[in-house]
């Protein structure tokens, strides 16, 4: 009886602080997802077929769990694209069967084309994986929101950690492909920002291995100790690997014994399926329970978008994206993701600011922004671009 009259009370609080919805509401929203590559180092990093979409199903649940109290229900509309398939396409099929909202699995250049084709429908796309700190400033769109953190995140906690180690001097190897200099370029800037410095830097050259069935004599103890040798004095090796090309190769190989971080070793990420502070056992126990593996940065990701679209459409009674998005940008809007603080949207770029894990894949090692790394605003702002540097005009 007690239990019951605490249940009560409970619904009742929640009830009083939502808007009595006039009718039941249908919201409907997308997920759109590219193939990912199965060309890994690591068979354990081989993608799942339900990739993303997983956590955009258990966001879905836990909007449900909400909306049966506000007579508004939750669905999502699996869009997985086929090698080639055209992403505006299949977005506008997704807006043709009645979603309001299109959660994006996509690169950058697909993701800025689906953004401007669906600008003169008012419907909002969520970007749940593609870090590229354009699409967040010279490239912004003002229909797009972006769950995934940029490359300059991901590396700014990486680098507070760092520096608050005093592991100040890296050597830094990035691979021959474009996303690898991206990443090498963040990495440059945060070292800038933080006060660290690059004592040498090399290029790891794709030849375009087998990956996993090269022999060891190509990528592994004949090619990591000379790569890595005669760098002088360094304190971590940083590897921006973005393509899996190399950077699983680096710890326990190198010339020096020296940790590793970056792409491999020590990484910097959204979400791991080894965090469990703040409640986050609770997540990871029912997405496992559900999908029968481990919850990625992508899965997170998707159901935070999930989660992000089921609170606008309950606190704005709506489902029209303009109510959506004026909620999701406004001063009340916040939403708990298992990280330890409330996260919230740079309003300026469209971001959601949140903390960075920084995880060895067996468990996280620590969480940034770093104690003493402190901001007028938020302390989540010292992690990217800020406000004064941004070179975002939202278009």
């Amino acid at each position: 009886m007690i239990k019951r009259c605490v249940i009560g009370v409970s619904v009742a609080a929640l009830l009083s602080v939502l808007p009595a919805a006039a009718k039941p509401l249908r919201v409907k929203f997308g997920v759109l997802r590219q193939p990912h590559s199965s060309e890994t180092l690591s068979i354990l990093d081989l993608p799942a077929e339900d990739d993303t979409l997983a956590g955009a199903l258990i966001g879905v649940a836990d909007d449900n769990t909400t909306g049966r109290f506000t007579g508004q229900s939750f669905e999502a509309i699996d869009e997985k694209l086929a090698s080639g398939e055209d992403a505006v396409a299949a977005a506008q099929r997704l807006l043709d069967q009645g979603a309001i909202a299109v959660v994006a699995d996509l690169p950058a250049g697909d993701l800025l084309r689906v953004a401007d084709a669906l600008k003169a429908r008012d419907a909002l796309l969520f970007n749940v994986s593609a870090t590229d700190d354009s699409l967040r400033e010279e490239d912004c769109r003002a229909n797009v929101i972006h769950v995934a953190p940029t490359r300059s995140m991901l590396a700014d906690g990486l680098t507070q950690y760092l520096v608050w180690k005093q592991w100040r001097r890296w050597l830094l190897i990035k691979g021959s492909h474009l996303e690898d200099e991206l990443f090498a370029k963040a990495i440059r800037a945060s070292a800038k920002k933080f006060g660290a410095k690059i004592v040498d830097e090399r290029i790891y050259v794709d030849t375009e291995g087998g990956r996993r069935s090269d022999s060891g004599s190509v990528q592994t103890q004949r090619l990591i100790p000379p790569l890595t040798q005669g760098a002088g004095a360094y304190d971590v090796l940083i590897a921006a690997d973005e393509n899996e090309v190399f950077g699983n190769y680096l710890p326990y190989r190198s010339f020096d014994p020296r940790p590793v971080a970056g792409s491999a070793g020590l990484f910097p990420t959204s979400w791991d399926a080894s965090h469990e502070q703040w409640g986050a056992t609770q997540l990871q126990n029912r997405f496992r329970k559900e999908f029968r593996r481990g919850m990625n940065a992508r899965d997170h990701q998707a159901w935070v978008a999930a989660r992000m679209i089921g609170e606008a459409a309950t606190r704005a009674g709506s489902a029209d994206p303009k109510a959506l998005s004026a909620y999701l940008l406004g001063p009340d809007f916040s939403i708990a993701a298992f990280k330890g603080v409330r996260l919230s949207l740079r309003p300026w770029n469209r971001q959601l600011r949140q903390p960075i894990l920084l995880s060895d894949g067996r468990m996280t090692v620590s969480v940034s922004p770093q104690e003493g790394f402190l901001h007028q605003t938020s302390e989540l702002d010292t992690l990217g671009v800020d406000k004064p540097e941004t070179k975002c005009r939202l278009q």
